[in-house]
């Protein structure tokens, strides 16, 4: 009854929040089209007089889906909005030039599409040639630099900003930055002095102003609602119009799609076959897990450190695959020699039953997540070429996730354990970038992608457990999903 009354509550929540979530385009037309290799998608109102456009870009290892908040609240109060996937990012199946280490290269591909999609858009008929730039994190830089040199762009906000180059007081034209409050310092102090108070006027393009969006961070604060207030008003301000009206803050719809879908994966596993007859694991208590679990965090960006590991045309993710097997494999050596000859019966014929759980378990994660996100919140269908890239980082996220499982899970596995492992693998992480700083930089990004990730798919794992009996299931699971995850996201770069 229980898990009954669970699914109810989720498929309600579900369908609750689609339901709004596909209200928030009601009364606009959503073109997709392409512009060479570039994917573009125009948001506009289905009736009214031709608007000024805005061009929205996204950030790095983003795509024009997490953009979706400001397009949709430029839109619905009359001005047309434009979005795409920069090369390398999103189903834009041309390579990024250059990676992170010819910053001149990257930067002028980017730019390069930038300006192409801005001078395709404000000719079309329905809009009046006037045009505005929006970017966030690696875009605000870029559409910040693009507007310095082309005074026709009317404004430009810049969400969470780090300039490149000083601003000027005219140039870019009125300039406003937006950053979260839980944002780095570094980045309120650059949009401070790139900003600085509210001065300037409208009429010279001196306008600039500095905003802080209350309880957000990097990535919230593309959902927050100061985001969408500040940024309707800057528009209107700039273009001398007055729409005020719906502000697209999906934040908290999103949170209640993926609170009833990690909820309905509750009852669902039940319905997974038995894997073993009784529970296996490692069996190992907190005197032996914890040398296992610790070394493993210490060695692994140690042992990488010196180590290339450029490999694969996809922008860090060939490290995170190398980081994510050698730290699987260490923790195999250390449960092998902490079990001390102790074994856990497994037997061969039940290989397929474990192959049918696991496909299942990653068939949730990918499609039942996977696909809302790709509609609402970040590309996750992989384009240009990226397919055959799931299964090479696969190949180095499985032997982590089934390591650890297996350390972890088991009739005696400590209470505790699973929690610590994903802390020690985070700290692992962080200490490989504060080794190779300018390499792994933009990992940073993700840390709180890969704790949320931890968070939903631990839960995950414990179900699948509880039901097959057998850690493997739920690691083949996850480190598909995982595999996944990173080869739709991080940029596919030139080699």
């Amino acid at each position: 009854m229980r898990r009954a009354f669970v699914a109810a509550a989720a498929l309600a929540a579900i369908a609750f929040a689609l339901w709004q979530l596909e209200n928030a385009t009601t009364g606009l037309v959503v073109e997709r089209e392409r512009l060479g290799s570039i994917p573009v998608t125009t948001y506009r109102s289905a009736h009214g007089p031709p608007a000024p456009v805005v061009v929205i870009a996204h950030g790095f290892a983003g795509s024009q889906q997490l953009m979706q908040p400001f397009a949709v609240t430029l839109a619905r109060n009359g001005y047309v909005a434009v979005t795409f996937d920069f090369p390398g990012h999103g189903r834009n199946a041309i390579p990024m030039p250059g990676g992170l280490a010819d910053h001149g290269a990257r930067t002028a591909a980017l730019l390069d599409a930038l300006g192409a999609v801005v001078a395709a858009a404000r000719v079309r008929s329905y809009t009046d040639g006037r045009v505005a730039l929006l970017g966030h994190s690696m875009a605000s830089d870029l559409v910040v630099r693009y507007a310095r040199t082309h005074a026709d762009v009317e404004a430009t906000v810049a969400v969470s900003l780090f300039p490149s180059e000083p601003i000027g007081p005219d140039r870019p034209r009125n300039l406003l930055v937006i950053v979260g409050e839980f944002e780095p310092a570094a980045l309120r102090d650059a949009g401070v002095r790139a900003a600085g108070a509210a001065t300037g006027r409208f009429e010279d393009g001196t306008a600039r102003r500095f905003a802080l969006a209350a309880g957000v961070e990097h990535i919230g604060v593309l959902y927050g609602r100061d985001s969408m207030r500040e940024t309707l008003a800057w528009m209107n301000a700039a273009f001398g119009l007055d729409q005020a009206g719906f502000l697209d803050t999906r934040g908290g719809t999103l949170g209640i799609l993926y609170l009833g879908l990690v909820a309905l994966a509750w009852p669902l596993a039940r319905l997974l076959p038995r894997v073993a007859r009784a529970p296996v694991g490692s069996g190992l208590g907190w005197r032996r897990l914890l040398p296992v679990a610790i070394l493993p965090a210490l060695l692994t960006p140690l042992l990488l450190w010196p180590l290339p590991t450029r490999f694969l045309p996809i922008l860090l993710g060939d490290y995170l695959a190398v980081h994510f097997a050698a730290y699987g494999l260490l923790t195999a050596l250390g449960i092998r020699l902490a079990s001390r000859g102790e074994r856990n019966a497994f037997r061969p014929d039940q290989w397929g039953v474990l192959a049918v759980a696991a496909l299942s378990v990653a068939g949730y994660g990918i499609l039942a997540l996977g696909m809302p996100a790709d509609r609402y919140a970040l590309g996750f269908v992989p384009g240009g070429g990226r397919l055959p890239l799931v299964f090479a980082l696969f190949a180095g996220t499985l032997p982590y996730f089934a390591a650890d499982e297996w350390l972890t899970r088991g009739p005696r596995a400590p209470r505790g354990a699973y929690a610590l492992t994903k802390v020690l693998f985070l700290a692992s992480l962080a200490l490989a970038i504060a080794l190779d700083l300018q390499r792994l930089f933009f990992l940073i990004i993700i840390v709180p992608a890969i704790l949320a990730f931890f968070v939903v798919f631990g839960l995950f794992s414990r179900w699948t457990y509880q039901r097959t009996g057998h850690p493997l299931v739920a690691a083949a699971g996850n480190a598909a999903v995982f595999a996944w995850a990173i080869a739709v996201a991080f940029p596919v770069v030139a080699r």
